[in-house]
């Protein structure tokens, strides 16, 4: 049978669901996995959940951050807490733009009401953050500044990157994206060039949801452990179980993973 061209928010729920899918993700839901509050069901929930936030954003139907709230709110219909918060903060500019140079013109030009959207959005979820900063999610106050300032959801960003992997593809036209495509296509199809771009990406620089949740010194061993399993000095099965036994869940990894399938998949990269 002949398969039918993608549209950008297929190639964006089949992303969400490969992701999750692929096993052994070190510390990470997949399917032999779960946590006690958040399953696999639940990433699934969210991937079908939030389409139709995903064909708003291929018809830049509303600003980035006024459709990244939309994708949350979508998405709010199960309790398994924050699933895709992070991959929407990629996926939205990339469904807007269809590619990495048009999403990088998206986040270009974004504005003081996209920040506000965004804050809300940011403030509905569960995300871990860095108690103390400036601009505080879960402080009312913070919109008030955010308008004050002037500053766009691009500023708030850049302001986030130093911190935050994710907020760094912002700024930095998307690079780990980008390299964890490349990496897909170079190991072939199906769920194990997932698995393989992922310990790539992880072995490239320390997961920031690991150094929110358990520090700087366990996200780096994290990295190094998965470089000498790309290596061949350790077992890709028993560094999963380790991550899983203390806790240690790459999460800013997975969602650059998703982005990464998204143009992966829209480069003719076969899943199946």
């Amino acid at each position: 049978m002949r398969m039918r061209p993608l549209t950008r928010a297929d190639r964006a729920q089949l992303a969400m669901i490969l992701e999750v899918s692929a096993y052994p993700k070190p510390g990470n839901v997949d399917r032999c996995h779960d946590y006690e509050t958040t399953r696999l069901e639940h990433f699934l929930a969210s991937a079908i959940l939030a389409r139709p936030a995903l064909e708003a954003a291929e018809r830049s139907e509303g600003g980035p951050g006024a459709l990244i709230h939309q994708a949350v709110e979508c998405t709010s219909g199960h309790r398994g807490g924050n699933t895709h918060f992070g991959a929407f903060i990629l996926l939205i500019p990339l469904l807007m733009g269809g590619d990495i140079p048009g999403a990088t013109r998206v986040v270009g030009s974004t504005t003081v009401d996209d920040a506000v959207e965004f804050y809300r959005a940011f403030g509905k979820t569960e995300v871990r953050v860095i108690q103390g900063h400036e601009l505080d999610v879960h402080d009312p106050s913070s919109i008030m500044e955010i308008r004050s300032r002037g500053m766009t959801l691009y500023d708030l960003m850049l302001f986030s990157a130093p911190r935050d992997m994710v907020a760094r593809e912002w700024i930095n036209g998307f690079e780990m994206t980008r390299r964890g495509a490349d990496l897909i296509h170079a190991a072939g199809s199906g769920q194990q060039a997932v698995v393989e771009a992922f310990l790539g990406l992880l072995s490239l620089e320390p997961d920031t949801f690991v150094i929110k949740k358990h520090g700087p010194d366990v996200a780096s061993k994290t990295m190094e452990k998965a470089r000498e399993v790309r290596e061949g000095l350790r077992d890709l099965q028993a560094f999963d179980q380790e991550c899983i036994d203390k806790k240690i869940n790459p999460g800013s990894i997975a969602d650059i993973i998703i982005a990464a399938l998204y143009i992966a998949l829209g480069e003719g990269w076969e899943w199946d």
